[in-house]
């Protein structure tokens, strides 16, 4: 075999550098560039993102806008997305054909006391899977995560009967208290708190630290974007939670926004539409501004939370 004998070529030090053209990448005999372009792609996407948040605020400007017209207007064919004559008494009407505050009120008390609950629950909780060594400690995580298959019409009848004997039947508490364990907010926060770095525990425990203060004062300051997503899924779920109610309440001065609505249909459905959406434009309203003022930590602890197994 012949040996390569030539001299190793080296660079010219008095050469000149490459300019701008050189640099260009080099395109491919067809005339595309060597990258492929993903412009198309992203055009597409854009076209889908703009596709699906059309569907999902039409219904919600067509609930808006039918607020504003008379009963015989809403009806009308071919339909029309700006309403004639703007019939603002309709939310007036909303306060003065049913005890509309009442509900509100009630679901606000219904839906905070929730939220209250499943923090402290699903925290106690979250932080005990999370952080402290116990005998089968995998083995319950893994059945407190199996309740989330379990549908509430399965455990229904049995919580009914518990809440009678214990004479909640007709009162708030038999919404609120039932409400406060969470799988789903243990199984966040656990996941939130294995994202937490040990040192920091471990530094806390050096100084004298109690298992209670390590708690309190470094777990739980360092979760709020997790809490915040607890919250704001528990209060949306149970601002609008329409079953357990219809189940446990009878009298009309306890029922909750949901309930409340349905009375505004009337008597076999003769009510105003138009009274009924304003009434649903009204109840959404605060559910709404919350996640617009929170929608960062809801990103931050969703992202967070599924970081580490």
């Amino acid at each position: 075999m012949a040996l390569n004998t030539s001299p190793p070529q080296t660079a010219d030090p008095w050469a000149e550098p490459p300019t701008a053209s050189d640099r260009r990448p080099r395109r491919r005999r067809d005339g595309r560039p060597g990258k492929p372009d993903n412009r198309v792609t992203r055009y597409l996407t854009l076209a889908l993102l703009i596709g699906a948040a059309v569907l999902m605020l039409a219904p919600l400007v067509w609930a808006f806008s039918t607020s504003l017209r008379t009963p015989a207007e809403s009806f009308t064919l071919p339909p029309k997305w700006l309403p004639t004559d703007f019939a603002w008494e309709n939310y007036r009407e909303v306060f003065e054909v049913s005890r509309f505050t009442n509900y509100l009120t009630n679901n606000v008390i219904v839906s905070v006391a929730i939220v209250l609950g499943q923090l402290a629950t699903a925290s106690l909780a979250g932080y005990a899977f999370a952080r402290l060594k116990f005998p089968g400690r995998g083995l319950l995580f893994g059945l407190v995560l199996a309740t989330i298959m379990v549908p509430i019409q399965v455990t229904i009848v049995p919580i009914f009967i518990l809440i009678t004997e214990i004479g909640w039947a007709d009162s708030l508490a038999a919404l609120i208290v039932p409400a406060w364990p969470t799988a789903f907010g243990t199984f966040l926060l656990r996941q939130y708190f294995k994202t937490i770095p040990i040192e920091l525990a471990e530094a806390a425990a050096i100084d004298g630290a109690g298992e209670w203060q390590i708690f309190f004062r470094v777990y739980l300051p360092l979760a709020k974007p997790g809490l915040a997503v607890v919250a704001i899924l528990a209060f949306n779920f149970h601002w609008n939670e329409f079953f357990r109610p219809l189940i446990f309440l009878s009298s009309p001065e306890n029922f909750t926004l949901p309930l409340g609505l349905v009375n505004l249909q009337g008597y076999m459905g003769t009510g105003s539409i138009s009274v009924v959406l304003a009434g649903i434009v009204i109840s959404f309203l605060p559910v709404l501004a919350l996640f617009i003022i929170a929608q960062r930590f809801v990103v931050e602890g969703l992202m967070r939370g599924g970081l580490k197994g």
